[in-house]
């Protein structure tokens, strides 16, 4: 049989169109307990129109960490864990939703 991964989180989040549009979402699978599988992005086709509209985002296919960033493809040399890359998909999320202010 073949590795079973369960799917914890699959969270969507629609952004409003005063602080920008798109779309945020979250998909994480665990097996025994630990996060394998990971996924999270800002999509956005109006700021971004390629790679599906991902404008940012984070996930670990292909057998490594890395974040896209409107188009390109960056190595994560120092992932620590999924909830440190959260945050830093928090604070990436800064740079193009509207906060309010």
């Amino acid at each position: 049989m073949g590795t079973r991964y369960i799917k914890v989180v699959d969270e969507r989040y629609i952004v409003p169109e005063k602080k920008g549009g798109g779309l945020i979402k979250f998909e994480v699978w665990e097996k025994d307990g630990e996060v394998v599988k990971y996924s999270m992005a800002y999509i956005n086709p109006r700021i971004f129109p390629n790679d599906h509209g991902r404008v940012v985002g984070y996930d670990n296919a292909h057998n490594f960490h890395h974040k896209h960033y409107l188009g390109e493809i960056f190595e994560i040399d120092d992932f620590t864990s999924y909830k440190e890359l959260t945050e830093r998909f928090r604070k990436d999320l800064q740079e193009f939703i509207d906060d309010g202010n």
